[in-house]
């Protein structure tokens, strides 16, 4: 059996790291949100749902300039081999495995990196929701910027 080792990234800090059920689970929704239809074996890569065409997405220089315009409360990374994820407080630009996910806990988008970057990849999607579900990220993080404003102030 492999001893665990959490993903490494940067920038940020893991806030949290998943278990390796945890990171099946986050991996099966991860394919029941960007799986598209007729989706490609994904056994091997998670990230031939985009590179195939069963989920629509950008790819290349599109996909990184999108990914640099997303925020979120917190983010996902999820290696490929679906073992390991961890929670980290700034959205990534790099990571020890060579492929990887990265997405919001409400999965309003995602980001594949590939060992391909630069030839296939990196991808860039949304999810069929995503003005609702990156209005409720929004939301999130005015509501913690709120609370740090008033724990300055000495109100809370």
């Amino acid at each position: 059996m492999r001893k665990s080792v959490d993903i490494e990234i940067q920038p940020g800090s893991v806030l949290r790291s998943y278990s390796p059920g945890e990171s099946q689970q986050l991996a099966v929704q991860w394919l029941a949100t960007f799986g598209g239809s007729g989706a490609p074996n994904t056994k091997s890569y998670m990230w031939h749902v985009l590179s195939f065409g069963a989920y629509p997405s950008l790819s290349l220089q599109e996909a990184s300039t999108q990914y640099e315009l997303q925020v979120a409360p917190s983010f996902v990374v999820l290696s490929n081999d679906r073992h390991q994820a961890v929670e980290t407080d700034l959205r990534p630009t790099s990571c020890s495995e060579s492929d990887f996910l990265v997405f919001p806990p409400n999965m309003a988008w995602t980001m594949a990196f590939t060992h391909e970057d630069g030839w296939l990849g990196p991808y860039f999607a949304k999810h069929s929701q995503y003005d609702k579900l990156n209005q409720e990220n929004i939301g999130k993080i005015e509501k913690a910027r709120a609370i740090e404003q008033a724990r300055q102030k000495g109100w809370l």
